[in-house]
């Protein structure tokens, strides 16, 4: 980096005043004014929703997820669904919570398929690097946990389903490490807990900087051993309805043979992630390539409500350069270790332990009114200081906690123990989504949703960690109900697709088709055979 030679030097000059310097800590109203002037929830081109449940709310949405919310049915106007698979239950999605509904169905006697847009375990779970949140810690609880929780929330937690959050933890722990994720440990064998940002204690379990990875590689390996139908490579199109307003099923794509397979089943469940693909405002984002809002658009139409599905996460620290890196994530772990947040100038304007949505906000501010690093190829960013890791904790310890860093870094010829590394938030989590109850209902009978396709357990703000516990903890809370409360099977037909599509015609003749299914960029065009 010879480009950056002179303002690396000013992070180096000042990195002796900084180790020793207390974190510019902000007060709730400085940090609500940040928010409100930089944040790209309160900015950017939005508007409010003329059809469907959320209709006539004060609420607006970026322009890009009303567009989906919004968009028409791809099925032909005249299609007729008619049986291709009989099921008990029929679970869309092929992450964390899919899969941990699916191992929660394993000895009912049920015949279950999960159906994956691309290949079981291809999700945001497996790029989750820092952890998953859990209450171990001896002077730690699932009480202090929720409280943390909900005032990182901002208070507008759904708090009976954050309770069920936090106390499942410990459990949840267990069962992962019963089948086998190796998660970080103390030299004595206990569980090493991390401190993540907005966090009173140290509760943030890791697999090095590849957590996610880590938990998706056990539960998927734990799902092909089970009696489960693997339908993979087949995207949900359209959810199905018995024409009273009861979910029936779902028209899946099989993209290997280009033709529509119509599922009848007794139950579904939404597990299908979030939105990070849309790329709202021109955002980079961590997500995964099927990250496009699919859960949302489909119960959207089934006359589901959506909470909070206008609220964003906006990950700190996404990589801005070198701009082949652009929007993968450094994890927060790395700043709750003393990596610090700097501009050009080489001040550490704010705590990098703050919420993440604030730590954004600022990193925002700090590009817009000049005090960023701009790159040769036009991006701009602030300076984490990543040397600081080895030298508060000895030579080597940034290798040995987080190899995955150095593994897409050095071969760019930056090495994260010597030289600082340039970051700008990226779109990162679906903060809201599918309202559901303490059971994982929906507003629609026979529908079920579980993991980031839903809204209420984090409020507008979610703290590291969260996302992870709340994928294995409701959808095995999903699979578990389901099994308990099955419905009987009900004839399929596209009657709220239907009426959701007359709708439109009348309100919004110009609506897009959807769900979109991959991002734009890819231009993958859906012809579907007979």
């Amino acid at each position: 980096m010879e480009w950056a030679k002179s303002l690396i030097k000013k992070v180096e000059d000042t990195r002796q005043t900084r180790l020793t310097a207390p974190a510019p800590e902000l007060s709730a109203d400085e940090s609500q004014a940040l928010l409100e002037k930089y944040h790209p929830d309160y900015s950017g081109q939005t508007r409010s929703l003329c059809v469907g449940p959320n209709a006539g709310d004060d609420e607006f949405f970026p322009q890009e997820l009303a567009d989906m919310l919004e968009s028409a049915s791809i099925l032909p106007a005249d299609f007729q669904p008619t049986p291709d698979i009989e099921t008990d239950v029929l679970i869309l999605g092929g992450g964390g919570s899919a899969a941990s509904a699916a191992l929660a169905l394993e000895g009912s006697g049920l015949t279950v398929h999960l159906a994956t847009k691309l290949r079981l375990g291809d999700s945001n779970t497996v790029m989750a690097e820092g952890g998953i949140q859990s209450a171990l810690g001896h002077d730690d609880s699932p009480r202090r946990h929720f409280a943390d929780s909900f005032v990182g929330g901002h208070g507008a937690n759904d708090s009976g389903l954050l309770k069920i959050l936090c106390e499942s933890g410990p459990n949840e722990i267990q069962r992962l490490t019963e089948l086998g994720c190796l998660f970080d440990r103390t030299e004595d064998g206990r569980f090493r807990l991390r401190l993540g940002g907005g966090a009173s204690l140290p509760r943030v379990l890791a697999c090095r900087d590849y957590t996610g990875l880590e938990i998706m590689r056990v539960l998927r390996d734990a799902v092909r051993l089970t009696s489960v139908t693997l339908l993979e490579e087949s995207p949900a199109l359209e959810l199905l309805d018995d024409g009273e307003g009861n979910v029936s099923g779902a028209v899946l794509w099989d993209r290997k043979n280009n033709k529509t397979v119509c599922v009848s089943a007794r139950a579904v469940l939404l597990a299908t992630g979030g939105a990070g693909q849309l790329r709202l405002q021109g955002f980079g984002t961590s997500n995964h390539i099927g990250a496009t809002a699919d859960g949302l658009t489909l119960a959207y139409r089934q006359n589901c409500r959506l909470v909070h599905a206008n609220s964003f996460q906006y990950h700190p620290s996404g990589a801005c350069y070198p701009p082949a890196l652009a929007g993968r994530l450094v994890t927060e772990a790395i700043r709750s270790l003393g990596a610090q947040v700097v501009n050009r100038e080489g001040r550490h304007f704010v705590s990098e332990m703050t919420f993440r949505d604030v730590l954004s906000s600022a990193i925002i501010r700090e590009v817009k009114e000049g005090r960023g690093v701009e790159t040769p190829t036009g991006s701009s960013g602030v300076w984490l200081d990543t040397p600081l890791i080895d030298i508060k904790h000895g030579p080597g310890a940034l290798r040995q906690q987080f190899p995955g860093l150095f593994h897409r870094w050095e071969p760019f010829g930056i090495d994260p123990s010597k030289l600082p590394i340039l970051i700008f938030p990226t779109l990162h989590y679906q903060n809201g989504g599918i309202r559901i109850n303490e059971f994982c209902q929906t507003d629609a009978p026979g529908l079920w949703a579980s993991g980031e396709a839903t809204g209420g357990v984090h409020g507008t703000n979610r703290l590291m960690g969260n996302s992870l516990l709340d994928v294995v903890a409701f959808g095995r809370r999903a699979g578990e109900h389901i099994r308990d409360h099955l419905p009987s099977r009900k004839p399929i037909t596209t009657n709220n697709a239907d009426r959701f599509r007359s709708e439109l015609n009348i309100k919004r003749s110009n609506a897009v088709k959807g769900p979109l299914l991959f991002p734009k960029a890819m231009n993958v065009n859906i012809n579907i055979g007979d």
